[in-house]
């Protein structure tokens, strides 16, 4: 798309003071296209917004909206950028079935992944080792029956999921809470190139737009408005994660869940989820067999038992590592169960986490990974 009449006409629509979604869309339903809007009476306009409203549709274009436009012209002339609007032929069906989807979409990459099955999957920015390893080979076996992930491209979680679908057939899609010219957070950025260049990000927010805290609640409503399903993997009680399941149930979509330790935080969110209805799942196979098999191919896929390599045969029947279990524990019950002094055993438990085997959690805790 070029700047036209048109272009200028959506921009001109989504940036006019008092206009938003709802808004917007009761006024393409009585006048169709921007253009006609435009055109439109104030009376005219009246009779569907406000009169305040009215005024501003009819007020001359301000020099910020001319030059966003000019942004705008200038960033849909780089390959791979795209500009979809309601009336759009490619713009995603399954937005169009949401309550108020978003009047314009920034699309940078393969805009064709929109429109293919998709599966959510989100959860804590501050992951654990386990949690982050679930996130890679959950996105990566779902990803290569041709479910496309779509995600956040926040850290943790989200980052790991989109790590891990990236070469899969299904790729992935990264909905952002900035303009799609900016990267956030810049940890980022060499994922936002990988994604750009083989999966799709996308953004509602025009060009420019910095990372605003209430965006990224907001944005939400896309992740899950764009799939068949959200699978949430590690989230405290109070998180970003639970209002994407939330927006997910009330749009007909099925919510998923890995539960987890009952001491840790980062379980809280998803047993949660679970006594309000959401599946258990321990493997891609569990949602496969949920949304519909025969659109995938018929292997069945195990994610977690067989994904990491078997324990080296120095470990396997490790005191330590035993003592631990599966729940974490702390460096002073250890010490009791293992009756070593603390010097022994921070020995013995350094060993264990740099070979990959544990992982230290907030709080001092200790947690066994495989």
């Amino acid at each position: 798309m070029s700047v036209t009449q048109e272009l200028t006409g959506w921009l001109r629509l989504e940036r006019t003071a008092g206009v938003g979604p709802d808004t917007a869309r009761k006024l393409l339903s009585a006048f169709g296209l921007p253009d006609n809007i435009f055109a439109a009476s104030l009376d005219a306009l009246g009779a569907v917004v406000s009169g305040r409203v009215a005024r501003a549709l009819l007020a001359p274009p301000t020099t910020e909206l001319q030059s966003l436009i000019e942004r705008t012209a200038q960033w849909l002339g780089t390959p791979g950028n795209h500009l979809l609007t309601l009336a759009d032929r490619d713009y995603p069906q399954r937005l169009l079935e949401i309550a108020d989807p978003p009047i314009l979409l920034y699309a940078k990459g393969r805009i064709e992944l929109l429109a293919r099955p998709a599966i959510a999957v989100v959860g804590s920015r501050n992951a654990t080792s386990q949690g982050v390893a679930n996130a890679e080979q959950f996105a990566s076996a779902l990803s290569q029956t041709g479910l496309t992930i779509v995600s956040g491209m926040a850290l943790g979680i989200d980052t790991a999921a989109h790590r891990g679908s990236l070469g899969q057939p299904g790729s992935t899609v990264a909905v952002i809470g900035t303009g799609a010219d900016l990267v956030y957070p810049a940890r980022n950025r060499t994922l936002a190139h990988d994604i750009a260049a083989s999966g799709c990000i996308v953004s509602e927010y025009p060009l420019g737009v910095p990372a605003i805290a209430a965006n990224f609640p907001r944005r939400n409503r896309i992740i899950s408005g764009l799939t068949r399903g959200v699978l949430v993997i590690e989230a405290a009680a109070r998180s970003g994660s639970l209002i994407t399941a939330r927006m997910a149930a009330e749009q007909g979509r099925d919510v998923f869940a890995i539960p987890g330790s009952i001491h840790s935080p980062l379980a809280k969110g998803c047993h949660e989820l679970i006594k309000q209805g959401a599946k258990l799942v321990e493997s891609a196979q569990d949602i496969l067999e949920e949304l519909q098999p025969s659109l995938w191919p018929p292997e069945r896929i195990r994610v977690g038992t067989t994904a990491r390599a078997p324990l080296p045969e120095s470990m396997a029947d490790d005191p330590v590592l035993a003592a631990i279990g599966f729940e974490p524990v702390c460096h002073d019950l250890l010490s009791l169960r293992c009756a070593l002094d603390s010097a022994a055993l921070s020995a013995q438990l350094l060993e264990l986490e740099l070979s990959g085997l544990i992982e230290m959690l907030p709080g001092g805790l200790y947690q066994r990974l495989r």
